[in-house]
């Protein structure tokens, strides 16, 4: 029985540790980026973004077009309001200018994952803006 009690104690302080260890961050990459002349003021931005296995971004809105398309690995988007999907390479997703991006991580614990993203927006206008407690219900 003691033996039972220290591995399950062992147990939930692994999962505590676990719970509690930094996650890895995505690594993001500017390809290119290009002004928009027949658009004044928009600009064109491409960037790669790099998943670390068990990478999680944090809610977040570009007030942008943003088109992904999957290079490798499997990741997992959604938006506010919409359904989450897994998407796998050459899949694609979109969020729109309005859109709240709440679901963006690595699908697997033990695999990094590679995109890119067009994204359409204001010239100078920041890639990511995370969202608080504030401002979620924009």
């Amino acid at each position: 029985m003691k033996m039972l009690k220290l591995f399950l104690l062992t147990c939930l302080l692994a999962g505590s540790l676990w719970a509690q260890a930094p996650k890895a961050e995505a690594k993001v990459s500017e390809l290119m980026s290009k002004d928009l002349p027949n658009y004044p003021g928009k600009e064109g931005l491409m960037i790669m973004v790099e998943y670390p296995p068990g990478s999680v971004d944090p809610v977040h809105r570009h007030y942008a077009n943003a088109f992904v398309y999957v290079l490798e690995g499997s990741i997992v988007m959604q938006v506010k309001g919409g359904k989450e999907v897994t998407l796998t390479p050459g899949q694609t997703f979109y969020e729109g200018p309005d859109d709240i991006h709440v679901v963006g991580r690595n699908a697997s614990t033990t695999q990094p994952a590679k995109f890119i993203v067009v994204l359409l927006k204001d010239k100078g206008a920041p890639v990511l803006v995370p969202m608080n407690d504030t401002n979620k219900g924009e």
